[in-house]
């Protein structure tokens, strides 16, 4: 049935006569690519994905700058090291010239990079990615622009044909598991797969992990946030992904990437894989993540440690992470080190809080490691600014300023929202740098978090949160206890005198502007992009077309 499907899709377009006019499509332009799109909408283009698409062009030339290319060099330089003769020849081409005065000089040539990145996007849809990548990611030598649907892969076909880009973008109709299966199979790897599917990923990233190169980047996204980060489908969550999201607390988005980030470290394992989370976004109405990916079995090992529940307080929203798994470095008696890995132990809090008495919530599994890695954000900024241009990358000032942000993020899991501990003491909400000074006299770093406005990570532990919280309001006449229900979490807050007793931070805790509230200040002053301005009336996610 797919190969008669094949066929009448090649055979449509492979008559010049059958080749329809760009004037029966409205052209829509994105970046350097064209798209006619029917009237009908048969195939589905969502507009808001701009920003996905432009992020997605950049990652993927600083995976080539960072570690593509000098992969490649690296297998170039030792296949001429096994061709080199006895002479010694330099891994380099070189050629004599003469000078002026007759004698003659050495000129070394370096190779300039070939064409080499094999892509696969395993979700085509209208081709507009792939036809994207093939205009603007240098070095790109294949791209297989994959969809199940007959009229989508007509779309493709039309839309690399207007595009001039036949000599790099393959059409092809098939079933995504399918085809990489198959792959597998004839062992075709690709340096890069983007799996942007409508919904969940889950089906397609056992496939995905076998199909890719060593050191290679999945791009993966994950549009169901109302099951990865809602409060209405735990046991969803629990059957795709694995694991439950901290349902209703203010982290709920960073939960959904570690949740996505667990699932794709677990399934990575089975395969002696690793993988490292080069740069994770929650966006709008979905999570993108870009891991690198490696098989490596020695890191598999450091997976259990990875991997953390965490225990979230139903009343005051208070968590504590509890990592599975427990590493320790040991040394033998000829002073050899070696890792010794063992059981974790637990749990770490009671089934009550201590803080305000509520229950304990389990949520997780999920990832525990760092979201991004600096260093790539710090090639992706740089490419956004200094190669990339308004006119073509629409979206380039959001990407500075959501990478802005991730970059100066705290690798600690999870961030919290002062205005909601506020309202759960019920008094005026401080301002950030007030909380980050007085957190920063304790000795605790803060940061800011893409993922949310108006919201912090810190290293302190919650004691120390509510301690900040409970002085600043107590210092400026702020609590009314006799106005507050005895029952509510927040009089139980207030009246804890557990809360503080440490005389020593008694003494150091200060709300005086310091280092700490002076950096999250600065970064508060760039006046960050976050959000894309509206090109058009209605302009948001659409439904699956019909």
């Amino acid at each position: 049935m797919i190969k008669a499907a094949i066929n009448r899709v090649r055979n449509r377009f492979l008559s010049p006569a059958s080749k329809p006019s760009a004037e029966k499509f409205n052209v829509v332009t994105e970046g350097k690519g064209h798209i006619l799109f029917p009237e009908k909408e048969t195939v589905f283009y969502n507009p808001i994905q701009q920003f996905n698409r432009d992020l997605s062009v950049t990652c993927i030339k600083a995976w080539d700058n960072l570690y593509g290319q000098p992969k490649q060099e690296q297998a170039r330089a030792r296949k001429q090291n096994k061709k080199r003769t006895s002479e010694g020849r330099s891994q380099e081409s070189s050629k004599k010239r003469k000078l002026s005065d007759g004698s003659e000089e050495t000129v070394k040539h370096q190779q300039q990079p070939r064409s080499y990145i094999r892509i696969l996007e395993a979700l085509s849809a209208t081709g507009l990615r792939a036809i994207r990548y093939a205009h603007e990611i240098p070095h790109v030598k294949e791209i297989v622009a994959n969809d199940l649907l007959p009229a989508a892969v007509e779309a493709i076909q039309r839309n690399v044909d207007h595009n001039g880009v036949g000599h790099l973008v393959k059409p092809n109709i098939d079933d995504a598991n399918v085809l990489m299966y198959r792959n597998k199979a004839q062992h075709k790897r690709y340096h890069v797969i983007d799996l942007d599917p409508y919904g969940t990923v889950t089906p397609f990233v056992d496939a995905a992990l076998q199909n890719i190169e060593d050191d290679g980047l999945m791009l993966v996204t994950c549009t169901d946030l109302s099951v990865l980060a809602g409060n209405g489908y735990p046991e969803k969550c629990f059957a795709l992904y694995g694991g439950v999201n901290m349902a209703g607390h203010d982290a709920t988005h960073e939960s959904a990437l570690r949740l996505v980030l667990n699932l794709l470290g677990q399934s990575a394992a089975k395969y002696r894989k690793s993988i490292e989370p080069v740069l994770s976004l929650s966006i709008d109405f979905y999570v993108r993540v870009f891991v690198k990916v490696r098989t490596n079995p020695l890191e598999v090992k450091n997976l259990q440690n990875n991997t953390m529940i965490t225990y979230m307080c139903s009343g005051c929203g208070a968590y504590h992470n509890q990592r599975m798994g427990r590493q320790s470095e040991r040394e033998t008696k000829k002073g050899n080190k070696f890792v010794k890995y063992s059981l974790a132990q637990g749990p770490p809090v009671s089934q009550r809080c201590p803080h305000c008495g509520g229950a304990h919530h389990l949520t997780g599994p999920m990832y525990a490691g760092p979201l991004h890695n600096k260093e790539f954000i710090q090639e992706v900024l740089r490419i956004n600014r200094e190669e990339h241009t308004d006119e073509v990358y629409k979206t380039r000032k959001r990407i500075e300023g959501m990478l802005t942000l991730a970059q100066n993020e705290l690798d600690t899991p999870f961030y919290f929202t002062p205005n909601r501990v506020s309202s759960i003491l019920k008094f005026q909400v401080p301002s950030l740098k007030t909380v980050v000074a007085g957190l920063g006299s304790l000795g605790y770093a803060s940061s800011l978090t893409h993922a949310q406005p108006s919201s912090l990570k810190t290293d302190a532990p919650w004691d120390a949160i509510w301690y900040v919280m409970k002085r600043y309001c107590e210092d400026n006449k702020l609590c009314n206890l006799e106005k507050m229900n005895a029952n509510s979490f927040g009089y139980k807050i207030l009246t804890n005198a557990r809360i503080g007793r440490d005389g020593d931070n008694n003494e150091k805790l200060s709300f005086a502007p310091n280092d700490e509230s002076a950096r999250v200040e600065n970064l508060r002053k760039l006046k960050i992009v976050r959000f894309q301005e509206n090109p058009e009336r209605n302009w948001g996610p659409k439904a699956r077309p019909t």
